[in-house]
């Protein structure tokens, strides 16, 4: 498909993915710096990845595997599950995984284990099971380990062997249970020693988590598929550590529970094994090393917090015999050596990219708007790496980095700062929107909301209707310096509405005390927020016409969005609810406990944050929209506040999508949504 072909905003947006699609992305950058690894695929609505390499020589980047001719086959479950935990729209080559020297890569296509020499391209497929999912090579070596349905396989390409598994279907070694991918970011189950004779790996039973069932509605000859899923209140995956021998199996079994701690947030296998691990609660967080002949840990680390412990991209590493954390203290998320904090209040640091020599790559706030990439040394002195009105992040190694970059008047563009000073622009071909997406940044309210607003290009400062467009909800920001962030808020700017995105209290970016406003409560404080901010920027924006307001949302956004309606209608007039959690008691543990604690201790702060007690107040309009294969927030909590609303006699409208998950990838769905939701709002809202 051209770009030509495709015309209309809602879908272009659906054909390239958002416009994620034909922009590098997934770097590894080899152990010496001087070559680069990466993903790309051809066009801007081209979804197929190819693998690229890029060296420091200044050639052009070379194509090392073309995707395309081998891109072939359903899914299986399996994958479909993976790539709904990371968020994966593309297909192709989605996720590989290199040799330290980046001379070879491993990855599956169409259902086959490819190993490729990236030298000359060429490729040979592995034997393997009829499943593999996740493959790692051993550290300098040919074998490669991977997961196959609920065992740990190995394969030197040419023969393939069992390294574990069992027969029980409740039993899976080396893969990640729910929570771990879906709200740990840890999407792996197995590690290699250093030495390529041993792995760490998890044995998961989820026989103790409450089954659930994900029906077919528009097949009723389809079974429902079972899904395990640990709600709130309810049992988690028992999951167990073990070291086991590549060609022997199970050795010994890694005591990191020691009584007190029910997750497994992280594992690593350098020259010292290492686990983080924290309680139920989420209140305390341990660094324990991990002894590999006798399984036994010791405590290097132990880090409380009184409401909960946030899990750090990067953290915990090593600075030689220094442990690197990134820990809450205080008023802000500081960079911590050996437990002692080197950064100040000025910087809330958001993840470890990388070490080189005696510096910590990081990425940092110096406003919440932004991302820095700074060298950090262990006294403290911060370096930045990038310029503070863009966000960034970065990819690191030998010296070398990969840096990602955006601001809020320009694209996303990607380039490699070789080891030796030189650069190399990587070229995006991702597609654009076709309009100006740049914001009005604002700061208002007694809490100084960081918000953006849209207008229609050319807007003669006449009163509009104001549509509020969030996520709201604690963990994720949305106003950002990043342009293509904003392509839909400007698209339905462009409709005829002021478009309003404010972060409220619970999003990052702001310190520790900021984000912990909503603990105990999801409900009120980021819905005060919300109103604070409407009414303080419609005092210095005469364009907003706050007699007509509607707002929109997914996920924790419609949450938001239907909780507007139903306590505020004197300021909001219409909602659109997308995907939304409804009753946190059918949300995961790992999530919803963070915030709101465990229901059976804490059964008031689920019931302050639940739709369901409000659904007689409706008086709005309201549209519900739900995708009845989302395996995340299950249908269950649109229909279960469609039929309170149905027994109050509150008229509403439900938007069911057969098939779609909580991504909603169709293009065709994800293309009419947005006309759907614009008219709806221009109907609503007169």
């Amino acid at each position: 498909m051209t770009v030509a072909a495709v015309s209309s905003f809602p879908r272009r947006h659906a054909a390239t993915r958002r416009f994620t699609l034909g922009a590098p992305r997934s770097f590894t950058i080899s152990a010496d710096g001087e070559s680069v690894l990466y993903l790309q695929s051809s066009g801007g609505t081209d979804a197929v990845n190819s693998l690229w390499r890029v060296t420091r020589d200044g050639t052009e980047p070379q194509l090392v595997f073309n995707a395309a001719p081998a891109e072939t086959g359903a899914l299986t479950d399996a994958e479909k599950a993976r790539r709904e935990r990371a968020r994966e729209q593309a297909s192709g080559i989605v996720t590989y995984a290199a040799s330290a020297s980046g001379d070879r890569v491993w990855f599956v296509l169409g259902g086959e284990l490819h190993r490729v020499t990236v030298a000359d391209g060429s490729s040979e497929i592995m034997a393997s099971a009829d499943v593999v999912f996740d493959p790692r090579p051993e550290p300098g070596g040919q074998r490669v380990a991977y997961v196959s349905g609920n065992q740990l396989r190995l394969t030197d390409g040419q023969v393939d062997s069992l390294v574990v598994g069992e027969d029980d279907p409740h039993i899976s070694w080396g893969s990640a249970e729910f929570v771990a991918a879906e709200e740990m970011g840890r999407g792996r189950g197995f590690w290699w020693s250093p030495t390529g004779d041993r792995l760490l790996a998890t044995r998961v039973d989820t026989s103790v988590v409450d089954s659930w069932w994900i029906a077919a509605p528009d097949n009723p000859a389809q079974p429902p598929r079972e899904i395990r899923y640990p709600s709130a209140g309810t049992g988690n995956a028992a999951v167990e550590l073990w070291v086991v021998g590549a060609e022997s199996g199970p050795d010994v079994q890694v005591d990191w529970m020691l009584g007190e701690f029910e997750y497994l947030a992280d594992v690593r296998w350098g020259a010292r094994a290492i686990c983080v691990v924290q309680t139920r609660d989420q209140r305390t967080t341990a660094i324990l090393e991990i002894d590999p002949e006798t399984g036994a840990t010791s405590e290097l680390q132990r880090i409380v917090d009184d409401h909960w412990v946030e899990l750090i991209p990067g953290s915990p590493t090593w600075l030689g015999d220094q442990l690197i954390t990134v820990v809450d203290d205080g008023a802000a998320r500081r960079l911590q050596v050996d437990g002692v904090s080197v950064t100040g209040d000025d910087v809330q640091v958001r993840s470890v990219v990388g070490i080189h020599d005696a510096s910590i790559v990081v990425t940092l706030a110096t406003e919440p708007k932004n991302s820095v990439v700074a060298s950090a040394s262990s006294t403290g002195t911060v370096t930045p790496m990038t310029a503070e009105d863009e966000w960034s992040s970065a990819a690191f190694n030998g010296g070398t980095v990969v840096v990602t970059s955006a601001a809020e008047h320009r694209a996303t563009s990607h380039h490699v700062r070789w080891n030796d000073g030189t650069t190399t622009q990587l070229v995006s071909l991702a597609d654009e929107p076709g309009f100006s997406c740049t914001p009005h940044f604002a700061v208002v309210s007694s809490l100084r909301l960081e918000t953006a607003l849209h207008l229609p290009a050319g807007h003669d400062g006449s009163p509009l209707p104001v549509l509020m467009d969030p996520y709201g909800g604690p963990h994720a920001q949305r106003v950002l310096r990043v342009r293509d962030a904003y392509a839909t808020s400007q698209w339905f700017a462009e409709q005829g509405f002021a478009v309003v995105v404010v972060d409220g209290r619970g999003t990052p970016g702001r310190g520790p005390a900021f984000e912990r406003e909503v603990w105990g409560d999801l409900a009120q404080p980021v819905l005060d927020d919300q109103v604070a901010a409407l009414q303080d920027l419609a005092g210095q924006r005469p364009e907003l016409d706050l007699g007509r307001v509607g707002i929109r949302g997914w996920s924790f956004g419609g949450y938001l969005a239907a909780l507007a309606v139903l306590r505020r209608p004197d300021v909001f007039h219409a909602a659109i609810a997308g995907a939304p959690v409804t009753e946190w008691k059918l949300y995961d543990t790992h999530y919803t406990e963070r915030y709101l604690g465990d229901p059976r201790t804490y059964p008031n702060h689920y019931e302050r944050s639940s739709l369901l007690p409000d659904a007689h107040l409706l008086e709005r309009p309201l549209m519900l929209i739900h995708g009845l294969a989302d395996d995340n927030v299950v249908a269950a909590h649109t229909l279960t506040l469609s039929r309170a609303l149905l027994e109050a006699g509150r008229p509403h409208t439900v938007l069911p999508l057969s098939g779609v998950t909580h991504m909603t990838p169709q293009e065709q769905v994800a293309e009419n949504l947005l006309h759907l939701q614009r008219d709806f709002l221009l109907e609503s809202l007169g």
